[in-house]
């Protein structure tokens, strides 16, 4: 069986087709059916005949040139209008005359240029047609020459209106799109903020006590070995960082988030700070993106620790639970304020709004005693 989604891209390809070819056979069969000859738009009084081969291309101008009115809507118009006449001139009415309006709503629809000189030929060419039927028939008011120009009119201003609506709703996507390629973009600056601005920070404490450890050989070796060992780190965390934004270039194995988190503490005190961890509880199987956004608040508060409070102590305890993970991250010393004005200000507010989608709670400020503390609660399994 087709689905729905597939017809759905059936017509979208033939642009329509499908509705408008059946429509044009139908008009051009039911105009020479007994029930309905003679019996179509009559235009001027002109007495009925019968039909013959000029009836066979009247109806046929009008009927058939339907099938391409939305890629040809001009030359529908016109072929149509000179079918129109005919079959009025000539007194065969036919129901191929439903086309006319047709068409007039097709090029209000479909045309993106020169819609007025179109608008203005069609005006031009009805008051000759007019004329004559007023002339060569039995003489009908002005008024029914003008209401059934007004009936055209008004077709053609549905098809005007249905363009407009088309045109707002491509423009109400175009703006979706461009704010979501907007987001998108914020994200990325935001992910490369935390990924860089975390190892670089810690590559730049290192390489600075390292200038202070040329009396002691082996402490220098660990600094520098810190130092290339962090530079890998954020090559491999950019690395992630591309992978996801470029899905095709591959898979990698992921790091666990327990064992990220060890490796960022223990990164961390190479650095020279000092930080107690503890986590509490079993991660759950199914925390979704929890965990990730848990990952990022520690990197980020331990950044802020190694620009504003280096060498105070610093705590980091995670707890997980059945239907949460909490993070706790508290630096002491005066300069730990700092956190609160300092960075680009991509740091702690966009791991605020992180925890705002998936739900959770996010607090960072000042202690009494001058010290700095971010507390977040993420519910686990939230989606990604």
């Amino acid at each position: 069986m087709i689905g729905i989604p597939r017809i759905r891209r059936l017509t979208g390809k033939l642009g329509g087709r499908v509705w408008y070819v059946p429509l044009a056979a139908l008009l051009f069969t039911a105009s020479f059916l007994p029930g309905f000859r003679s019996n179509g738009t009559e235009l001027g009084g002109l007495p009925a005949r019968p039909f013959d081969v000029l009836a066979v291309a009247a109806v046929a101008l009008q009927a058939l040139p339907l099938a391409a009115r939305r890629r040809w809507p001009v030359l529908c118009l016109t072929l149509v209008a000179i079918g129109f006449s005919l079959d009025q001139l000539r007194g065969y009415h036919t129901v191929a005359g439903t086309a006319l309006p047709i068409a007039l709503m097709a090029v209000g629809s479909h045309l993106e240029r020169h819609r007025r000189a179109t608008a203005l030929a069609f005006t031009t060419a009805y008051v000759p047609l007019a004329v004559a039927l007023d002339r060569t028939g039995p003489g009908r008011s002005v008024e029914e020459f003008v209401t059934f120009y007004l009936a055209l009119a008004l077709a053609w201003g549905v098809g005007a209106w249905y363009r407009s609506v088309r045109a707002a709703e491509d423009e109400r996507r175009r703006r979706v799109a461009e704010d979501s390629r907007t987001a998108e973009r914020t994200r990325i600056a935001r992910e490369l903020h935390d990924i860089v601005t975390h190892h670089v920070t810690a590559m730049v404490v290192q390489a600075e006590a390292a200038r202070y450890l040329t009396a002691a050989p082996d402490r220098l070796d660990q600094s520098l070995t810190a130092v290339t060992d962090t530079g890998r780190r954020a090559i491999s965390d950019l690395r992630h960082l591309l992978d996801l934004l470029d899905p095709d270039h591959g898979t990698e194995a992921r790091t666990p988030t327990v064992g990220r988190l060890l490796a960022l503490v223990e990164q961390t005190r190479r650095a020279g700070q000092p930080v107690e961890f503890t986590e509490e509880g079993t991660p759950a199987e199914s925390a979704g993106s929890a965990e990730l956004v848990a990952y990022r608040v520690v990197r980020e508060a331990l950044t802020n620790a190694l620009k504003y409070a280096h060498g105070s102590p610093t705590s980091v305890r995670v707890h997980h639970g059945e239907k949460e993970i909490s993070v706790e991250v508290g630096t002491d010393g005066p300069g730990s304020k700092a956190g609160l004005v300092g960075g680009s200000g991509r740091g702690l507010a966009g791991l605020r709004e992180r925890v705002d989608v998936l739900g959770g709670d996010f607090s960072a400020a000042g202690q009494k005693d001058g010290g700095f503390l971010v507390r977040v609660r993420i519910p686990a399994g939230s989606p990604a």
